[in-house]
C-alpha cells in the first residue's frame, strides 16, 4: 500500500512539471504569436502613411568622431584562445590597477559606459567590453552560440586573458543579467557586483509570470524570438524604433537626464547599421528561455542595485525583490525621475552612488589581485 501511494504521488508530481512546462513554452509561444500580429499591424500601418520610406535605410559607412575620443580611453582587442573569438574594448586608467569590467545592455555597446570610463580611470582599470556579438567584437552565427551559459563563460575568460583573477563587475540591461550569472557561478571573481536596472533572473522569470502588467513590459523578449521580422521592424525607415528607444517620451531619456546628442544617437546608428549587427544582438533574446529556471540562485558578492524609477521596461518592484537572493550585504538604490539608460540618464548621480558603495566595507586593498 505504501509502494503504491508512492508511486501514485510520484506520478502526481511527474504531472504536475509536465503541466507547468508545457504551460510555460505555450505563454511564451502564444505571446510571440500576438506580437506578431502587433508588429505586422504596425508595418501594415507604415507602410500606409510612408509608402516610399518605410523600406529605406542606410548603413553608416563612417564611425562619428566621438568613438575615436581619446579622453575615453584605448581601443584594444583580446582573442580568446577556447573559444576562438576576438572580442574588443576600451581601457582607461593604468595597467595593474584594480580591475572594474563594464558589461553593456541591448541595444548598446561599449560606448554607452563613456561617463564611467572618465570617472574611474583614476583609480581603477576600467575595461568597457563590446560584448560578443555587438560593435567590433566578433559576430558567431549561429543562435546557439549566444546561449547565457557562452556569454558568462566570455566574462570569465576576459579577466583572465586580461591578467586578473577578481573584478569589480558592473552590468546594465542585459549586460545585467549576465553579471549576475556571473556573480552566482564564479563568486571568487566578483569582489563586488553593481547592476543598473537589470533584476536579478530568478526575479524576472518569476514576477512576469506572475504580472501581467510586467509580462506586457517584456514583450520584446517575446517578439524578438521570431526569425527577421524583429530586424526588418528596427530597421524600416532608417532605425526609427531604433533611434526612438534613446529618445521617445515613454522610454527614452527623461526631461531631467543628459539627453544623447545627435552625434551620440549616430554612434548606436553606426553600431546597429553594420551587416548582422541586429540580428547578433537579438540573439541574446532568442536563447534566454532556454535556461529558465536557474538551478543556482544565490550571490555571495556585496551587491549595489541601481534602478531607474522611469524604467519603461521594468516594474520597480523587482529591484527590492532580488534581496532575497543575496547572501551579502545588498544596496538598493531608486533614482528619481531616471530612465532605463542609467548610465547615461544621470551619470554624476550613478558615478556618486558607485563610489560611495566601493568605499564602503573593508576598504581599497580588497580589489587588488
Amino acid at each position: 500500500m505504501a509502494r503504491l501511494l508512492h508511486n501514485l504521488l510520484l506520478l502526481t508530481v511527474r504531472l504536475t512539471i509536465k503541466v507547468r512546462v508545457l504551460g510555460y513554452w505555450s505563454l511564451i509561444y502564444g505571446y510571440c504569436a500576438l506580437c506578431t500580429a502587433v508588429a505586422l499591424l504596425k508595418l501594415w500601418w507604415s507602410i500606409l502613411i510612408r509608402p516610399t520610406t518605410t523600406f529605406q535605410w542606410a548603413i553608416r559607412e563612417t564611425p562619428p568622431a566621438c568613438l575615436n575620443d581619446t579622453s575615453l580611453g584605448t581601443h584594444c582587442y583580446v582573442r580568446i584562445k577556447e573559444s576562438g573569438l576576438r572580442f574588443h574594448y576600451v581601457a582607461a586608467g593604468e595597467r595593474g590597477r584594480p580591475l572594474m569590467l563594464l558589461l553593456h545592455g541591448f541595444p548598446e555597446f561599449w560606448f554607452s559606459w563613456r561617463y564611467q570610463l572618465r570617472e574611474f580611470k583614476s583609480e581603477f582599470r576600467v575595461v568597457a567590453v563590446d560584448m560578443r556579438g555587438y560593435g567590433d567584437s566578433d559576430q558567431p552565427l549561429s543562435t546557439e552560440s549566444y546561449r547565457l551559459d557562452y556569454l558568462v563563460t566570455d566574462v570569465k575568460d576576459i579577466v583572465e586573458y586580461l591578467g586578473y583573477n577578481r573584478c569589480l563587475l558592473v552590468g546594465h540591461d542585459c549586460g545585467g543579467i549576465i553579471a549576475w550569472l556571473f556573480a552566482i557561478h564564479y563568486p571568487e571573481m566578483v569582489v563586488k557586483l553593481i547592476v543598473l536596472n537589470s533584476p536579478h533572473p530568478s526575479v524576472l522569470a518569476d514576477y512576469a509570470l506572475r504580472h501581467p502588467s510586467q509580462l506586457l513590459k517584456s514583450s520584446h523578449f517575446f517578439f524578438f524570438q521570431l526569425p527577421r521580422l524583429p530586424e526588418l521592424m528596427l530597421s524600416i525607415n532608417d532605425f526609427k524604433a531604433l533611434k526612438s528607444l534613446f529618445t521617445s517620451r515613454n522610454t527614452g531619456i527623461g526631461r531631467k537626464g543628459r539627453w544623447l546628442t545627435t552625434e551620440d544617437l549616430e554612434t548606436y546608428l553606426y553600431a546597429f547599421s553594420q551587416p548582422g549587427a541586429l540580428t547578433a544582438a537579438l540573439n541574446y533574446f532568442r536563447t534566454v528561455f532556454s535556461v529558465l529556471p536557474l538551478s543556482q540562485n544565490e550571490v555571495r558578492s556585496p551587491v549595489l542595485l541601481l534602478w531607474g524609477e522611469r524604467d519603461a521596461f521594468l516594474e520597480q518592484e523587482m529591484a527590492e525583490a532580488c534581496r532575497i537572493y543575496i547572501r551579502n550585504h545588498f544596496r538598493l538604490n531608486i533614482i528619481s525621475g531616471a530612465s532605463h539608460w542609467l548610465q547615461q540618464d544621470q551619470p554624476d548621480i550613478v558615478n556618486t552612488l558607485i563610489w560611495t558603495f566601493l568605499k564602503e566595507g573593508e576598504g581599497r586593498k580588497i580589489y587588488r589581485n
